[in-house]
């Protein structure tokens, strides 16, 4: 018999930063031009709580409008010229994005209203019985889900608000999108039922809220003012101050022989670490990362299937894997996202590690096809002229995911987020054990045997978020939480698969 409800189906949820600061809007000055008398720049992020199974691979909803409301006057749009902005929610368990800013003038504000659209739904089938008669057991289905659109627009009027926003002083507010509570046991999504979406203040400074993410195309670059500015995928246009504490990494010898704001040329994609909103659009960079240049085909996507070798030589390595698609740099069109890509590997593919400055614990290494498995984050380089797509399935059935095929020219394996319970902690080796909690957006039960845990390995380099203190020493048995970090296959065949922490942080237990 059918399960009425999705069995473990995690608890994503995303995070919302409103912050009041100070600053500018998008074209490269030598002095910043002030904002409008007593308005103050209002910005936006967004993350996601963990989910609580292995159910839901991947799930895409578009923020259509972002508006606060205030006490006396017109609504404000937070969200620039209106802009819809597509948010993969579920690779954003360990991690925040940056989306947007606005200016508003400083006073009392009475709510904030959030518009959704178009929500894309990916689940691994591990009910008793197929889905709407199309979506067998054991298979990896795509839905476009029913939208209650009555729950598309929400408006928050309760705590925290009514708030007074004052300039130079941040304000940013937590907003949980739970997908075990908005996703319906018939599959629709109705955002407004009740603990669906919550929403809470963010601590203020001296603990100022976490700013994300921010990928998109260089455009102007202006080395003396040590400004650029980045284009992202939905049309918005970002100044980006350097100073002498951003670092630069990834940049290949060819662009430059020092990290530096002299490595970045225009049509480069980078992704920027946002520290602070200095103003009207203009934003501060901890970190410029290079991705690739913007002729490069490549796309970011999640091992859900290793294919063995077709061959009967013991130790062949695999000749390939199947990956549900999240991300595609140029924003092509010949990726679908939230689709399947069937990988094949050469013998000339080459590996590595997106490792960021971050030193592997001893033991650890990602040089070859063996080194592949489920679960693990990859950017994978397109060999020219091998893509093919394979058509997509109609929108309003459930059934197999749109398909691509191409060849691998290289494999680069990128931190995966994995949450679950501690439930041993080694302070000799600084390591701990992370019980299966569900929540790893990979369909395990498709591996055998089942995997039940993991090894985490942190270093000196490892950060920790929410607990007491944020130290290796702060973890305790039961505590319930997000890893992101590199994810290595076990060493031996039914042993534990290891992730290299490079973030750990608290959550609050799934059964909420």
């Amino acid at each position: 018999m059918m399960r009425k409800t999705l069995p473990f189906l995690f608890v994503p949820a995303m995070m919302i930063l409103l912050l009041a600061g100070c600053g500018s809007n998008s074209n490269l000055t030598s002095s910043p031009v002030p904002p409008s008398a007593g308005t103050v720049p209002v910005s936006i992020s967004m993350t996601d709580d963990p989910p609580a199974g292995v159910t839901v691979l991947f799930f895409q909803v578009n923020l259509t409008d972002a508006t606060l409301t205030p006490a006396t006057g017109s609504p404000v749009s937070l969200l620039n010229n209106n802009t819809p902005i597509q948010i993969d929610v579920t690779q954003l368990q360990a991690l925040s994005a940056f989306l947007s800013t606005a200016d508003i003038a400083a006073g009392p504000y009475n709510s904030l209203s959030l518009t959704f659209a178009s929500p894309q739904l990916v689940i691994f089938n591990q009910s008793d019985a197929s889905i709407a008669g199309t979506c067998a057991v054991g298979s990896v289905c795509q839905l476009t889900p029913a939208f209650d659109n009555n729950s598309s627009t929400l408006a928050f009027t309760s705590s925290p608000f009514p708030v007074t926003v004052s300039a130079n002083s941040p304000l940013g507010f937590l907003i949980d999108f739970h997908l075990n509570t908005v996703i319906q046991s018939d599959l629709s999504v109705n955002l407004g039922v009740t603990g669906g979406v919550t929403i809470s203040e963010l601590p203020p400074a001296p603990a100022p809220p976490h700013f994300g993410f921010l990928t998109g195309t260089v455009g102007t670059v202006s080395a003396s003012n040590n400004q650029f500015t980045l284009q992202t995928p939905w049309g918005r246009t970002f100044t980006i101050d350097t100073t002498s504490s951003t670092t630069f990494s990834d940049f290949p010898s060819s662009a430059c022989t020092t990290p530096g704001i002299d490595c970045l040329a225009q049509g480069q994609i980078v992704q920027v670490q946002v520290s602070s909103v200095v103003g009207f659009g203009t934003l501060t960079a901890s970190q410029v990362q290079y991705v690739q240049a913007a002729t490069a085909q490549t796309v970011e996507g999640t091992i859900i299937r290793v294919i063995p070798s077709n061959t009967n030589i013991a130790g062949a390595p695999p000749m390939g894997m199947v990956m549900i698609l999240h991300w595609n740099p140029t924003n092509a069109v010949g990726f679908p996202l939230g689709g399947q890509a069937e990988v094949s590997l050469a013998n000339n593919t080459t590996y590595s590690i997106d490792a960021n400055g971050f030193t592997m614990p001893s033991g650890l290494s990602f040089t070859s096809a063996f080194s592949l498995t489920v679960g693990q984050n990859v950017t994978v380089t397109v060999d020219p002229g091998s893509l093919n797509n394979h058509g997509t399935n109609g929108p309003w059935l459930w059934g197999p995911p749109g398909s691509i095929s191409f060849i691998a020219s290289a494999v680069e394996l990128e931190p995966s987020q994995v949450t679950g319970t501690i439930t041993a902690t080694d302070s000799s080796t600084t390591s701990f054990t992370l019980g299966f909690g569900g929540p790893f957006f990979a369909p395990w039960p498709m591996v055998s045997p089942h995997v039940v845990s993991f090894n985490v390995m942190t270093t000196g380099q490892t950060s920790y978020t929410g607990f007491n203190p944020d130290t290796f020493s702060g973890l305790a048995t039961n505590d319930f939480v997000s890893v992101n970090g590199w994810l290595f296959p076990p060493a031996t065949s039914g042993g534990t698969p290891t992730l290299a922490a490079q973030s750990v942080v608290m959550r609050q237990s799934p059964w909420f």
